[in-house]
């Protein structure tokens, strides 16, 4: 069977354990970054220099003509301008290269995108076909992007990633150590999913997609239970061994600005199995490493 290249633009974190997971029997490995690196050794990357933005660039890069595109980019900053160059910039320059009427198109391409495009705040569920009211300038642009590659006419998946956890982040911890709760009510719901997941999501869908497997044009990604923050806290003290009369209540501080559940069904239904279906499963490596 012959090789299928796949291109990842963006080279971070969950590219990487993308990377980790492929056959490389089955694929050729591409990344295109904009800091010189070499992974050649570590994770038979082919690292391509460059910035996604550059059409010159993108050009040279687009003419190996790649089976598979993963846009999983990163912002140097939290502004407007650095979102809007780092996934509408690119993500137009991307579409405008790969409409060369000379050049062979990608049978997927899947763009890493948020669930910051919600602006829903009062604990609603949301699905893949709930409204996107993106109040932030990070949810406005991760949504100008989404359309912009939706209404391209090429074979794209967007999937929206809820909050990534289960790197050396310590800060939640360390505040149910040091007692520090949160309001019970009005109730903060959150939604996580595990970097390890992140990776296997994005395997799943591009191994669906090889074996000819429809996919929807947008997935919302995250594990299969939304959990309120005083229940994630609670959990976590009563896995640290502390009393329950450890956690101080806090007043609400406009924390249900973010507060929605986020529904993962029409993922599950595509026959991904989360090695982290919870925050439980997910959090207990991190509970013992700080123990």
């Amino acid at each position: 069977m012959k090789k299928e290249k796949l291109l990842f633009i963006g080279l971070g974190d969950i590219a990487c354990r993308v990377c980790a997971l492929i056959d490389l029997e089955r694929y050729d490995l591409f990344g295109l970054c904009r800091s010189k690196r070499d992974l050649s050794t570590t994770l038979s990357i082919n690292c391509l220099q460059g910035d996604a933005r550059d059409a010159r660039n993108m050009q040279s890069v687009l003419a190996r003509e790649f089976d598979v595109i993963v846009v999983v980019l990163t912002p140097d900053e939290r502004s407007d301008k650095a979102y809007r160059q780092t996934y509408v910039e690119s993500i137009q320059t991307l579409i405008t290269e790969l409409k060369h009427p000379l050049l062979r198109g990608p049978r997927l391409i899947l763009f890493v995108s948020s669930t910051r495009v919600y602006g829903q705040n009062e604990g609603e569920w949301v699905d893949e076909f709930s409204q996107t009211r993106p109040s932030s300038f990070a949810g406005i642009r991760l949504r100008e992007a989404e359309l912009a590659l939706l209404h391209s006419q090429l074979n794209s998946c967007v999937v929206r990633f809820s909050g990534i956890y289960g790197g050396n982040e310590r800060h939640l911890m360390q505040e149910v150590k040091q007692g520090i709760g949160c309001a019970r009510f009005p109730e903060h719901y959150t939604n996580r999913i595990h970097r390890d997941d992140c990776a296997g999501v994005l395997l799943h869908l591009i191994e669906r997609s090889k074996e000819a497997k429809a996919l929807s044009p947008l997935y919302l990604a995250t594990d299969c239970e939304p959990a309120s923050m005083w229940d994630v806290k609670h959990w976590m003290a009563d896995q640290l061994g502390l009393p329950k009369s450890h956690l101080r209540q806090v007043a609400d501080e406009g924390s249900r600005r973010s507060s929605k559940r986020c529904s993962n069904r029409l993922l599950l239904e595509t026959g991904y199995q989360f090695r982290y279906p919870s925050f439980r499963q997910g959090y207990q490596f991190v509970i013992q490493s700080i123990s």
